[in-house]
């Protein structure tokens, strides 16, 4: 649905960016991910046709942004961080407006307006001057103008900005719902947001392409090795922490054991294995045979803020390294 090829954006003597590539698949979820600066916005531009690119290629629903950028508008829906309203219309009027904008038949636009009106949340507010809205009926109006053409990719920059807890849930559950009719790049700050909204996440920084896979995969290729997080029942200092840690640490494979809870009538460890073992099944085998009561025994990955700082952190150390 999306395909980059090389793609390089040059402002005078600065590289926005470098020479990048990815493809993104109809129908998925993708995080954007980067440091300020790092290109997100330029590149959410280059395939939105705002910007021409300086070098390589960009398709989007199999249109070049170049050559046919008109096809790839009409394919595309739009919210950039600071949503495109006309504070002195109406709700309803200004997506009326946009409708036609976006080339939707004029016997089709109301029932349009209405459907994404009830999907946006913004159907009790269709009556009311876009200037006397909160932040987060502006930023709901900005995606229901987005979405308004059914179009095949959505590509949303930081759309829960300035949003309260409540909005930032209802929004998410609004991108999660368009996924499958969509293909949905989703630009953020917000790392906890990409965990729970996308399948797959790109990451750049320093106008260059670090990584893109899914965060579980990112996990096991930065950290390498298994964690585990195993808790146990205990009542009335049985089984004793000490003794617990010492035979989790003689299990085959094991390389420490680190405690993490012993209240609440509960043990909790941790537990990290060697570089390319699996754990999990002689860790159930030791709690069990010992005869403790096993109440979990999870894998444990790297957050997404982890594998975001130690990916960009690296990308920026090889820069300065280049430049000396």
């Amino acid at each position: 649905m999306i395909k980059v090829e090389g793609l390089t954006k040059r402002y005078a003597r600065t590289v926005a960016v470098d020479n990048i590539s990815f493809e993104v698949e109809k129908g998925q979820i993708v995080g954007f991910l980067g440091p300020n600066g790092a290109g997100k916005t330029t590149t959410m531009r280059v395939l939105t046709c705002f910007l021409p690119p300086s070098e390589g290629k960009a398709t989007v629903a199999g249109f070049d942004v170049l050559e046919n950028p008109m096809e790839v508008k009409k394919r595309i829906g739009y919210l950039p961080e600071t949503p495109p309203l006309y504070p002195e219309m109406e709700v309803v009027e200004y997506l009326n407006f946009v409708g036609k904008l976006k080339g939707i038949a004029s016997g089709e636009i109301p029932q349009r307006v209405d459907d994404v009106m009830r999907r946006c949340a913004v159907a009790d507010v269709r009556n009311k001057l876009i200037s006397k809205l909160s932040k987060g009926y502006r930023q709901r109006v900005g995606l229901a103008q987005a979405i308004i053409h059914n179009p095949d990719v959505l590509i949303l920059d930081e759309p829960t900005s300035g949003l309260d807890p409540k909005q930032i849930i209802e929004t998410r559950e609004l991108i999660r719902s368009l996924a499958g009719d969509h293909t949905i790049i989703l630009s953020t700050h917000i790392l906890t947001e990409v965990e729970q909204s996308c399948e797959r996440v790109i990451i750049i920084s320093s106008g260059k392409l670090v990584a893109i896979d899914s965060v579980a995969n990112l996990t096991n290729r930065l950290r390498g090795s298994e964690a585990v997080a195993v808790e146990l029942e205990a009542t009335e200092g049985r089984p004793n922490p000490s003794e617990v840690q010492q035979r989790l640490e003689q299990v085959s494979g094991v390389s420490r054991v680190v405690m993490k809870d012993s209240r609440n009538g509960r043990l909790a460890f941790e537990v990290e294995s060697l570089q390319g073992r699996q754990i999990r099944a002689d860790l159930a085998r030791t709690v069990v045979n010992s005869g403790w009561n096993l109440n979990e025994l999870r894998s444990v990955g790297l957050s997404l803020e982890d594998i975001f700082l130690q990916l960009t952190a690296s990308e920026q150390k090889d820069t300065v390294g280049a430049k000396e």
